[in-house]
């Protein structure tokens, strides 16, 4: 009888465990769509039409600046900007997703560099050149229409100290294709910068679906593909590029924007208007992201770098006294 009964309650545990592991698996695939399915599949041509239709809004809400994470006075998130990636006077940087050019402008006028600019908007080109003109610019900014996808097309490889995105890295179909063709412009040396928004990690379980609908609201609204922030330092790390920072944007309090701005052109556009605030779960988190293009020699390599510089050595199949 005791033996029975054992028996019995092994066949409701294997039962159990059984019935178990099927509902986990049923609920595996819901998770992986709903993360697929917040992803964007914006051409960059829809991106250029999206701004071509929308950059007089962004110019009336924003200024000349189109980033929504700022600074309340904007000269100081570029005077932020400038002593955080770096320039030097005399670097040649490249502007990848410029706008309308008014960061570069003002990094040309205030620290020295000259500036490539490239955006897909042929709108936004038209108003780039009309600014660059009339701050007597020429010659130290210079915007392209293009494809920041394929950078190769219009530039010559390993010719810039700097590539960065100010809030424009997320409007890329593709990240690693954007990412690997950064790294091609850049020297040994060289330095990739990237302010964004990316998917914010759900505090709880529950929170999780409210955060991808809202990703993917944010995605459609705005032709975006807002990044993993966890795919990104897997891409950059795969391609070798030195990780140097990843950090999140750190400015005074008292100058912090707080994001209203963001409401201010919904309500103009109506574009992915938010209707019940309080109910609302804000779905990204801001970050910068600073990554180093390894130099091909271990000699003019800082010590620090020498395990990334020694990988990229052994990828690429060479030696040192080759170099």
């Amino acid at each position: 009888m005791t033996s029975a009964i054992s028996i019995l309650l092994i066949l409701a545990l294997a039962i159990a465990c059984f019935v178990l592991i099927i509902l986990l698996l049923r609920k595996q695939p819901s998770r992986q769509m709903s993360l697929m399915e917040s992803k964007a599949e914006h051409s960059a041509r829809e991106v250029g039409d999206f701004y071509n239709e929308q950059t007089n809004n962004f110019l009336k809400v924003y200024g000349e600046v189109i980033q929504a994470f700022r600074t309340t006075d904007v000269k100081k998130l570029l005077d932020y900007q400038i002593e955080t990636i770096g320039f030097e006077k005399g670097q040649r940087v490249l502007d990848a997703g410029c706008g309308v050019c008014g960061p570069a402008r003002y990094f040309a006028k205030n620290s020295g560099v000259h500036v490539e600019a490239i955006t897909i908007s042929e709108d936004q080109v038209e108003k780039s050149r009309k600014y660059i003109t009339e701050e007597g610019l020429e010659g130290k900014v210079n915007v392209t229409h293009g494809d920041y996808h394929q950078l190769e097309k219009y530039y010559e490889s390993d010719s810039f100290d700097v590539v960065y995105f100010l809030e424009s890295f997320g409007h890329a179909s593709n990240h690693e294709q954007v990412i690997n063709s950064a790294w091609g412009m850049l020297k040994p040396g060289g330095k990739l910068y990237i302010k964004d928004l990316f998917i914010k990690e759900a505090a709880i379980q529950s929170l999780s679906d409210d955060i991808q609908r809202e990703v993917k609201n944010i995605n459609d609204a705005y032709r975006y593909n807002i990044a993993d922030l966890y795919e990104v330092l897997k891409l950059v790390r795969k391609k070798g590029y030195i990780l140097s920072s990843v950090k999140t944007i750190d400015f005074p309090l008292e100058d912090f924007e707080n994001l209203t701005i963001s409401n201010d052109f919904q309500e103009l556009t109506g574009i992915n208007q938010i209707e019940n605030l309080e109910e609302y779960v804000f779905p990204v988190d801001f970050f910068e992201i600073t990554c180093i293009k390894p130099w091909n020699a271990l000699e003019y390599g800082n010590s620090r770098y020498f395990l990334q510089n020694l990988f990229y050595m052994q990828m690429h199949n060479r030696k040192q006294e080759e170099l």
